[in-house]
């Protein structure tokens, strides 16, 4: 599934092929000038910024794109949302003319944007060589006012109760969108913390038209994701393609539960149940912990990788694709993104940005962006 967002509005739409792309992205890629703003100040057509993101950054990416159109009215912003995986699927599959990729899960830019080179270059670059990882979150349960067991469920009972019968609960598909994977991740945490190894059978088994596995050995816990992965009929899970389409359903009364980011939860006004630190994967205290659960995806739409997800303290990355349309005007937004002005929306909006910025790639980076962070290799 997709979701689109139309520049200068707010409001969102699905879209049933997972496929289709910004009709406003095909086309000739501009040249690139070393001042891009002031090139085109008398031009009589804006410049086109691309910017394929994550779903839950709709709401504060949708109020950058008001603040930096302010400040550079001769660029328009162009924004698209998806799962994570599918944000880069547009970028290294469908090889769509994209000016910057956003995603939930920094660790997918090197898996998938690294690892691999562009076809449609005569250089073999691959599709990205850096990434900043600038913002965290935590996996939280987004209910409502009429949600089954509201007034019951809490840090402690909230895998057991999701598990009854007449609970309906949505997830991202994990194929798609890194909350998808990072929900499944939930329940094996669930279990080592408390030391039951019976939570995530319930919840899940009997639930798809493709069991998912999970394999525990001293180390590490294993769950695998088949690749065709549907819902049943009548299955109290409801998967859908990203993360915040599941908010409609929560607000519809359709689902009573949703694995969600606790500053999507914050921006809808919906009810929060904060998981506990060592399960919702945001705190940096118990990365160790979180590196103990890993999802795999049985998924030959890679054609060169194979998807293993590690869990580690969430991190949200940004890049500039090598291939790139406008690549200056894609560094300034990011720079915007990371000035005092950008930091100030990101934070009014509930999802705010680490006091430092870390990049991966450091010499690969725009001058500009080098300036607004540190080298992830330099970090303990």
């Amino acid at each position: 599934m997709t979701l689109k967002i139309m520049p200068k509005l707010l409001c969102t739409f699905l879209l049933l092929a997972l496929t289709l792309g910004l009709a406003s992205c095909n086309g000739t890629p501009a040249p690139v000038n070393p001042n891009p703003v002031e090139s085109h100040r008398d031009a009589s057509q804006k410049t086109p910024l691309v910017v394929f993101a994550a779903g839950s950054l709709i709401q504060p990416f949708a109020a950058l794109e008001k603040a930096f159109e302010e400040k550079y009215p001769n660029i328009d912003v162009l924004p698209e949302y998806h799962g994570s995986i599918q944000v880069i699927r547009h970028a290294t599959e469908l090889h769509e003319p994209i000016d910057i990729v956003a995603t939930a899960d920094a660790a997918l830019i090197p898996m998938l944007m690294y690892a691999t080179n562009n076809p449609d270059t005569d250089t073999g670059q691959p599709y990205a060589d850096w990434y900043i990882r600038y913002a965290s979150n935590h996996l939280a349960l987004a209910y409502n006012k009429d949600s089954k067991y509201a007034d019951e469920i809490n840090a402690e009972n909230w895998a057991e109760i999701l598990s009854r019968p007449d609970v309906r609960i949505g997830i991202a598909d994990p194929r798609f969108d890194a909350a998808g994977y990072r929900a499944l991740m939930a329940f094996a945490l669930a279990e080592e913390r408390a030391k039951r190894y019976n939570l995530f059978a319930p919840m899940f088994d009997g639930q798809f038209s493709y069991g998912l596995t999970i394999f525990r050995d001293d180390d590490l816990t294993t769950i695998t994701v088949p690749e065709i992965f549907e819902s049943k009929s009548g299955a109290h899970v409801v998967l859908r393609g990203a993360s915040i389409q599941l908010i409609a359903l929560l607000q519809s009364g359709d689902l009573d539960y949703a694995f969600e980011y606790e500053s999507v939860i914050a921006q809808h006004g919906l009810g929060l149940l904060r998981l506990p630190d060592e399960v919702n994967m945001g705190e940096a205290a118990f990365e160790n912990l979180y590196k103990s659960v890993q999802v795999n995806l049985d998924f030959r739409r890679f054609a060169s990788v194979k998807p293993e997800f590690r869990g580690e303290r969430i991190g949200y990355g940004i890049t500039i694709p090598l291939s790139a349309p406008h690549p200056g005007e894609a560094a300034l937004f990011i720079a915007f993104l990371l000035s005092p002005e950008g930091r100030a929306i990101m934070d009014e909006n509930h999802h705010p940005l680490f006091e430092t910025a870390l990049a991966d790639g450091f010499a690969n980076l725009p001058e500009n962006l080098q300036a607004l962070t540190v080298p992830l290799a330099e970090m303990p």
